[in-house]
């Protein structure tokens, strides 16, 4: 007894995807006896068509059952054949096949070039240092009509982050996104990464702030570039090369999905109990240890951070007098003055206060003014639940990320320290509407807070001296500083890209 499955037939041809089918048993008997069936009497002597028929159904029941077990099982080969599939299927298909084309036609036209050679970069620092940097890799590439290779991110500094380029961005949208100004690649071709494997490569000496002519003198096939930050001019660069930098930074670097995800559950739970301000306070251990800054910490404390400092060779300064470099403006608030100057301000006692940042060097003594001033302090892991944050642990940059999109979205953003990040989150904002940044003038402040502590100033003279001295300072818009020959003391593009900014004509 053989049983078999048919697909209806019509006009001699099957349609082995239909859904409606025919059982056909038949017994097999010897010589001219006639053959009977469940449903159907065949004569022995079978019609060619009827043979063919026949043998061309099991044929296909073959092919199917062969790739059925294929899904699991068999070779790519198979998984690439036509299969019948269910209608949830079939609609889940059309579904991808339709985003699928949806995102091919966003996608912008390729630039059609001739490829001068390939650009492999190493970026440095932090997440937001390597992110500037990453816009400028991308504006050089796109200048000197070079395939750029993802870029490799810093996995030796402080924070010891082994993140990937995709681990933080998502990479396909950083690839696709540009590719009518620049190609770039995941990988270099084998053959190329072979040489470079050899040390056939040519690394180009690192020169901050430069013009884009620098990078023309170049002449060879792979170029490396590393100690990636501050390596275009602020100033004097062609309006599309400042163009090309924010929109790399505005559009195409995306981060990853599990990124912008929890980054938005911690606004959605923040915007659930009302207008919050971020606070990102810069007073970790490694930022007072690098700088030298140690206003308010014991003896035993300061011992630390020279400690630290010396264990780190590229930190050239060594030797530092914190009270002379706090009196020039160059040292982060501490907690303690922050919930000064944010009280002088006038800023709710009830707000909520997302601190973005890292561990606070001094821990809880150190916020506990902060704290008393303002109850409402939160950070993301106080928000989240352990789970949400299991496998961005040990992850600084991912961290930081998170931090960067909150920051993003806050009522207000007040940075206590002009790092990477509150040049980068300031510059966002104003592209996002102007919004509402606090840029304190350090050098103007401490010696206010210094006047009120020795009570020589009284609260009111304190707060009218601080509100009226940051009025415009909120993240107007502005023309961009331009300091002639000392690039490092203008004011930084990404802080402030005006060029891609809608500025008032009086401006």
């Amino acid at each position: 007894m053989m049983l078999l499955r048919l697909s209806k037939v019509s006009d001699g041809k099957s349609d082995h995807c239909d859904s409606e089918e025919m059982e056909m048993g038949f017994n097999v008997l010897s010589g001219d006896e006639v053959v009977k069936s469940k449903r159907f009497v065949v004569k022995p002597r079978i019609k060619v068509w009827m043979a063919r028929a026949i043998t061309t159904v099991i044929l296909w029941t073959s092919v199917v059952q062969l790739i059925a077990i294929g899904e699991f099982w068999g070779p790519k080969l198979l998984k690439g054949m036509p299969y019948c599939f269910s209608h949830q299927d079939a609609s889940s298909s059309v579904d991808v096949a339709k985003d699928s084309v949806s995102a091919k036609v966003a996608l912008p036209p390729k630039r059609i070039y001739k490829n001068n050679g390939y650009l492999m970069v190493s970026c440095n620092g932090g997440l937001n240092q390597m992110r500037a940097a990453i816009c400028d890799m991308v504006a050089i590439a796109r200048h000197l009509n070079v395939t750029l290779i993802v870029p490799e991110l810093d996995k030796s500094s402080f924070w010891a982050d082994p993140s990937e380029f995709q681990d933080i961005f998502d990479v396909d949208n950083f690839i696709a996104s540009l590719r009518d100004e620049v190609r770039i690649l995941k990988e270099l071709p084998p053959r190329l990464k072979r040489r470079v494997e050899l040390g056939m490569s040519y690394s180009l000496p690192p020169i901050s702030w430069s013009d884009i002519s620098y990078y023309e003198k170049q002449k060879h096939k792979v170029v490396h570039l590393n100690k990636t930050d501050a390596r275009l001019a602020n100033n004097g660069l062609p309006i599309e090369i400042q163009k090309l930098r924010c929109r790399v930074n505005f559009n195409a670097l995306r981060f990853t999905s599990q990124i912008e995800q929890l980054g938005r559950k911690i606004v959605r739970i923040l915007r659930e109990r009302g207008p919050f301000l971020v606070l990102h306070l810069r007073y970790e251990m490694d930022m007072l240890a690098f700088s030298g800054c140690t206003h308010g910490c014991d003896s035993s404390e300061v011992e630390e951070l020279t400690r630290m400092r010396y264990a780190y060779p590229w930190w050239k300064e060594k030797v530092i007098n914190s009270e002379l470099k706090r009196k020039d403006g160059l040292c982060p608030l501490t907690p303690e003055e922050t919930a000064l100057i944010l009280k002088a301000l006038d800023i709710d006692q009830n707000i909520q206060i997302y601190i973005a940042a890292g561990e606070i060097f001094g821990g809880k003594r150190r916020m506990a003014r902060l704290r008393a001033t303002y109850p409402n302090l939160v950070r993301k892991e106080t928000l989240l639940e352990p789970s949400d944050l299991m496998y961005f642990q040990n992850h600084s940059s991912q961290m930081a990320a998170l931090d960067y999109l909150v920051s993003l979205e806050s009522d207000i953003f007040v940075p206590t320290y002009d790092g990477n990040m509150a040049k980068v989150v300031e510059g966002h904002r104003r592209f996002l509407g102007f919004k509402r940044t606090i840029l304190l003038d350090r050098k103007h402040l401490v010696p206010l807070i210094d006047l009120y502590m020795n009570k020589s100033l009284s609260w009111d003279e304190f707060s009218i001296k601080v509100k009226k001295s940051h009025a415009k300072r909120m993240g107007n818009p502005k023309r961009r500083v331009i300091i002639p020959n000392r690039p490092k003391e203008e004011d930084y593009f990404y802080s402030n890209p005006h060029e891609c900014l809608p500025l008032q004509e009086d401006l």
